[in-house]
């Protein structure tokens, strides 16, 4: 063979696999650009396009799914619901209460009224003083409002029962069911749970006191009952008021369970006597335990 037949040679075996390798090169551009048209369609605007299911058989692999916990939503951050700090079980209720210099506390029971309980509130508001209110549950259920307004203008609710029953005469579970469903709804409507209950009738026996502790609220009675459920007349009442006040001393009056248009028409006269003559009208603190 000449040199010149051999030289063909070698170009036409190298032209050959040159050739090869570009069909190769293409092939494989040729199956990128299908790979990729499968994620980017005409019209898409460019947007990814899932790929599509495989096909059915046996040879199809699962569909994965997400984990079931990443799906559970997160909780916990709430702040959590204080239960009520487990008050000393006492065996008879506070009838005065010590504070600094002459200070006095007025309270209304068996309330609120809404024929009687804003007249009450206007005039404590007019000279900006704060009492203690001791509801009765059933009748807050029905004027809710009345206990947003003590909230809002700074007096303490008590707890008086649901329906104001003689506890003596109570089972356990039924003291406990009195007062713990007075204890809620006060802290659902006037914000926060009660710290002080009253019996009615003055009624206390070894279960209300415990009962009592239990729900984190102390026993406050009263040092000066001025009668008005009697209708003894306002002058009566307001001479009762005057004539007892002291330090320390509490008051007990009624907003509720009847014609109380003496109690009201009484508060007007005393209260601002009482300011007159140097008391201070307040809401107790929580005694140490």
């Amino acid at each position: 063979m000449t040199k010149d037949q051999l030289l063909t040679r070698l170009s036409s075996t190298a032209t050959a696999v040159l050739t090869r390798r570009r069909v190769l090169l293409a092939g494989a551009a040729a199956c990128g650009a299908a790979g990729t048209a499968g994620l980017l369609t005409p019209g898409s605007g460019g947007e990814p396009v899932p790929p599509s299911p495989p096909a059915a058989g046996s040879q199809a692999r699962p569909e994965l799914k997400p984990s079931a916990y990443r799906l559970q939503p997160l909780t916990g951050y709430g702040p959590p619901r204080v239960e009520p700090a487990r008050a000393l079980v006492r065996r008879e209720p506070f009838l005065r209460l010590s504070g600094r210099g002459s200070t006095m506390v007025l309270t209304f029971d068996d309330g609120p009224d809404p024929r009687y309980t804003p007249h009450i509130l206007d005039t404590l508001a007019e000279y900006d003083v704060r009492a203690m209110f001791f509801v009765c549950g059933e009748m807050a259920s029905y004027h809710p409002d009345l206990l947003v307004r003590m909230a809002d203008d700074g007096h303490v609710v008590g707890n008086h029962t649901w329906s104001h029953p003689l506890l003596t005469r109570l089972s356990r579970g039924r003291i406990r069911y009195e007062m713990e469903r007075t204890s809620d709804l006060i802290e659902d409507v006037y914000g926060e749970r009660p710290q002080w209950f009253r019996a009615p009738y003055g009624a206390w026996n070894r279960a209300a006191f415990q009962l009592g502790a239990e729900l984190g609220m102390e026993p406050l009675a009263w040092t000066i009952d001025t009668l008005d459920w009697t209708r003894p007349g306002t002058r009566a009442i307001v001479g009762r008021v005057e004539h007892g006040a002291a330090p320390g001393v509490v008051v007990l009056s009624h907003d509720a369970g009847g014609d109380r248009t003496q109690s009201v028409r009484a508060l007007r006269d005393y209260l601002p006597h009482l300011l007159d003559c140097g008391y201070h009208i307040t809401v107790p603190r929580r005694q140490p335990v």
